[in-house]
């Protein structure tokens, strides 16, 4: 399996320790969630790109499209940031997330719709995930999973004094709270058997709900596992037995 992602996730994927490594391909991290190793326990070989290689570089949601539409090849025969495997064999599980940005939504928006962005209204961003299944269609035997964003930290970042007295900061604040909806809105509809992948034909595609997950089961239109005293949006494990069942149920394993 191949994991596309950058900072949010190679720290879920990195063990706990103080080794961070470069690219976000971490070793070990302060805040580890040790999802390698769970998975490598369950007899996957894991490989991953992040930042600095074309393969990883990119991860917004209007990116998604044009990487698989034109470097399918090189994602399916990755074997770890720019380096592409000795022999042919491909990945046969795809996993790919966003980071939390992505959950900056501007509005729900209007017709028309735009899958190539760049803003960021909820239509486009439907428009663009559904733009993918195409692209997956193509790849019958390959398990592809999307990973929801994880949520944004309840507290904006800490602004000196002066800036604070802004009515930029107030607005920004305001921002999130709005986009708070909006945000449930386009993961549920991700996630939701209804949702995104209402009437796709085939069982290779799945949905790993990190964003309900990261927001206490709902409870919340932000993390509940923020770091850095609630202004830093890395969260910091529930993904192996959903895994098994999406890759039993494309038949790649028993």
């Amino acid at each position: 399996m191949i994991f596309l992602h950058h900072s949010c996730d190679g720290q879920l994927f990195a063990g706990p320790g103080t080794d961070h490594g470069t690219n976000c391909l971490y070793s070990s991290q302060p805040n580890g969630g040790g999802l390698r190793a769970l998975l490598e326990q369950s007899g996957y070989h894991v490989h991953e790109a992040g930042y600095g290689w074309r393969t990883g570089h990119a991860t917004h949601i209007f990116d998604w499209l044009p990487k698989f539409r034109t470097q399918m090849v090189d994602v399916l025969h990755c074997d770890q940031q720019g380096v592409r495997y000795a022999d042919a064999r491909p990945n046969q599980v795809v996993m790919f997330k966003s980071c939390y940005p992505n959950n900056g939504f501007v509005s729900a928006g209007t017709p028309p719709e735009n899958p190539a962005g760049p803003e960021l209204p909820v239509s486009n961003a439907k428009a663009a995930d559904t733009a993918l299944l195409h692209e997956f269609r193509k790849c019958p035997n390959v398990l592809f999973v999307c990973v929801t964003a994880p949520p944004l930290a309840p507290k904006s970042p800490l602004q000196p004094f002066w800036k604070q007295l802004a009515r930029k900061v107030f607005d920004r604040a305001h921002t999130l709270v709005r986009s708070g909806p909006m945000k449930r809105n386009f993961n549920h509809w991700l996630s939701n058997a209804n949702g995104w992948l209402e009437g796709y034909p085939l069982p290779q595609v799945a949905v790993f709900d990190s964003y309900v997950i990261l927001t206490g089961d709902g409870a919340s239109d932000f993390s509940v596992y923020p770091t850095g005293d609630g202004y830093d949006s890395h969260p910091n494990r529930a993904f192996v037995p959903f895994l098994n069942q999406a890759v039993r149920r494309v038949c790649l394993a028993d």
